[in-house]
């Protein structure tokens, strides 16, 4: 989300100094609106009220290092999370409440149009959203049944969970698995850095366990 609020930033003062016609290469200094960078989360996986991100966390060099910074400060909004927020915007309150239903709904065994579907006429009654809902209700449910792409989203979860699993597994010392692919592929005359490049594993892990079994 930093990477992405950097490029969205830039576009926007690119477009703002065009649009003035402010000479940025000249000496003189050129005010610019100072960006605030705040994402509402629903999803999955957040405990807390809030999250900052640091564009600097995916440098090499780690947070704090280059030249470059965006911060992106990210508000739980699941039911249960930044209650003095919600009671101050009745309107978000009411969004995360819609949202909470249909994922109720989803857990119980619903198929996703029918968790909305049920989700929105539970929320017409409680009051909740009801103006939009009622007069909109149409394309509400179309807005959350047609950008649902399940396919995508189910690829991802088994990707983040790959990714999740293979971390997990090193970081348990579960080495042996990656001992028998190396030495395979070592007997078949790969390179350790062809190894590293089929494995996706960090070169210097597959030097350190290749080095068990070269000879010296």
């Amino acid at each position: 989300m930093p990477l992405r609020g950097l490029f969205y930033f830039a576009r926007q003062f690119e477009g703002l100094l065009s649009a003035r016609g402010d000479d940025f290469y000249g000496r003189k200094l050129i005010e610019v609106p100072t960006p605030v960078y705040i994402i509402f989360y629903n999803g999955r996986g957040m405990d807390g009220d809030s999250l900052m991100l640091y564009l600097s966390d995916a440098f090499p060099t780690g947070r704090g290092s280059g030249c470059l910074e965006c911060t992106c400060e990210v508000l739980n909004i699941n039911r249960g999370h930044n209650r003095a927020l919600m009671e101050k915007c009745r309107r978000l309150w009411e969004y995360s409440e819609f949202s909470a239903e249909i994922e109720e709904n989803i857990k119980s065994g619903m198929d996703r149009r029918e968790a909305v579907e049920t989700a929105m006429d539970a929320c017409i009654e409680r009051g909740i959203l009801r103006d939009i809902l009622i007069r909109e209700k149409a394309e509400v449910l179309d807005m959350l049944i047609t950008e649902y792409d399940e396919k995508k989203h189910l690829k991802n979860t088994y990707r983040e969970g790959r990714e999740d699993g293979l971390k997990e597994g090193r970081a348990e010392g579960r080495e042996e698995k990656l001992q028998e692919l190396v030495t395979k592929k070592l007997s078949k005359g790969k390179t350790c850095s062809e190894i590293a490049e089929d494995l996706e594993e960090d070169i210097s892990v597959i030097e350190r366990i290749a080095s068990d079994f070269i000879p010296k």
